[in-house]
């Protein structure tokens, strides 16, 4: 596999490397331990638990070439291999298409500028259609390294993210790496000699959820087969949890809702499940679940904003957050004020000319919404407009219409009856619609 450029230190104490090959630009190295009769011994168990515990990629590719240049200390790795078999066809590679044109350089650094360009190439078109959605290609693709060495699940088998943790084993903690893919939990750990290896398919999940006690003050809890599996030391525990709940129902939904199951493109086809994906459908989820709309909503934009609140001569703060058919507000300053409102009811969306950076939304009926202080309020002032197709009402209107509401007094260009439409979310967790009627005298 060929690997970012990047420099490495090849004179060290341990001498962890030991050289098979090498010409004038290019070295090619072998793990210590590796291939060697007892595993090299005490040399080699050290090694290898040092490989496990720093997550080294030299664990499942004992092998590497390094380039180098005459009279130079620096030395960079450009290929790791998990077998001579695959090293050396990356050797000869660089000796038929590279070695030849390198001699023609005057200078090392044009060399050096030379091979990074090329591998840097190389990489980019191995990863063009497999890694592009992955927040980080170069490290998805030695982790997917790790994970198809370690483990030697079906090729099909799609690694959607892993974390670093600890797997509890009794009253020990194992450090290693949690591997989450779409069919299967996987843990890999070894440390001095001792290799814990764990793979639990999604299916098989019983119980998963989020425990706390003295000992391990924040784990996930993973119960298969009625034995319960604990993982803890997670940078980010939320995230982590988020995702293994999201690919264990998408198992359930596999088993149960077949037919839902295939008519979903993402889920049918394992390759279009990503970690940034999974997230995006979890927010979805939950945005629909608390507003309440339908299924097929998905959550487009979010936006921290200010919404006045006319009769009760107050702003409230919270987060604006828009999909294909609604735009939807929830305070969260104790408020527990709710609005929703469909697309398909909006007649103008405007901006104010102050420094406020207001958004105001007017719908049927002739009921205006305003939120303020709206991070790049201009564009998705263009946003929504494109979206709805509505047109741009005259500022002032809004403006005294707003002024009117603001003041307690019902002006004259209102209709006899006016409502606003919002959500209160109280103690007992239901959400109730409140009319409120505001009625000319």
């Amino acid at each position: 596999m060929w690997l970012k450029p990047e420099e490495v230190l090849l004179k060290n104490a341990l001498k962890l490397w030991l050289m098979e090959r090498s010409n004038d630009y290019f070295v090619l190295q072998r793990r210590r331990g590796y291939g060697e009769e007892g595993g090299g011994g005490l040399t080699g168990l050290l090694v290898g638990t040092l490989d496990s515990v720093l997550d080294s990629t030299a664990k499942v590719a004992p092998f590497r070439i390094l380039h180098q240049t005459p009279d130079s200390q620096v030395y960079l790795s450009i290929a790791c291999g998990a077998n001579r078999e695959e090293i050396t066809k990356h050797w000869d590679w660089l000796e038929q298409n590279i070695m030849k044109t390198l001699s023609v350089f005057d200078s090392n650094e044009d060399i050096t500028n030379f091979v990074q360009g090329k591998i840097r190439g190389l990489i980019a078109e191995e990863g063009k259609h497999c890694f592009a959605k992955e927040d980080d290609p170069e490290k998805f693709r030695e982790a997917l390294l790790k994970f198809e060495k370690c483990f030697g699940l079906p090729e099909q088998e799609k690694l959607v993210t892993y974390y670093s943790c600890s797997y509890w084993k009794g009253r020990v903690p194992c450090q290693g790496w949690l591997y989450l893919s779409t069919n299967f939990l996987s843990f890999y750990s070894f440390l001095l000699g001792s290799e814990i290896k764990l793979i639990i398919s999604w299916d098989e999940v019983s119980k998963l959820e989020k425990t706390s006690n003295v000992i391990l003050t924040e784990s996930i809890h993973v119960c298969s087969q009625r034995e319960s599996h604990y993982f803890s030391m997670f940078l980010h525990i939320n995230q982590t949890y988020l995702l293994m709940e999201q690919l264990a129902n998408y198992a359930i939904r596999r088993l149960f809702d077949k037919e839902t199951f295939d008519n979903d493109p993402v889920l049918y086809n394992p390759l279009q499940i990503t970690k940034r994906g999974l997230e995006n459908r979890a927010h979805s989820e939950q945005f629909n679940a608390f507003f309440r709309l339908p299924k097929g909503e998905s959550l487009k934009e979010v936006h921290e904003c200010f919404l006045w609140v006319p009769f009760s001569h107050f702003n409230t703060h919270g987060k604006m957050c828009i999909s294909e058919n609604y735009i939807c507000f929830a305070s969260q300053d104790g408020n527990h004020c709710s609005v929703i409102i469909p697309l398909r009811e909006v007649l103008a969306i405007d901006k104010t000319n102050d420094s406020s950076k207001s958004v105001i939304i007017s719908i049927k009926g002739k009921t205006a919404f305003r939120f303020h202080e709206v991070k790049d309020f201009e564009q998705l002032v263009a946003k929504l407009r494109l979206r709805c197709g509505a047109a741009s009402t005259q500022y002032h209107d809004i403006s005294s219409c707003l002024a009117c509401y603001s003041s307690g007094g019902i002006h004259s260009t209102f209709p006899i009856y006016t409502q606003f439409f919002f959500f209160l979310k109280i103690e007992s967790k239901k959400l109730y619609c409140l009319t409120h009627i505001l009625k000319q005298k």
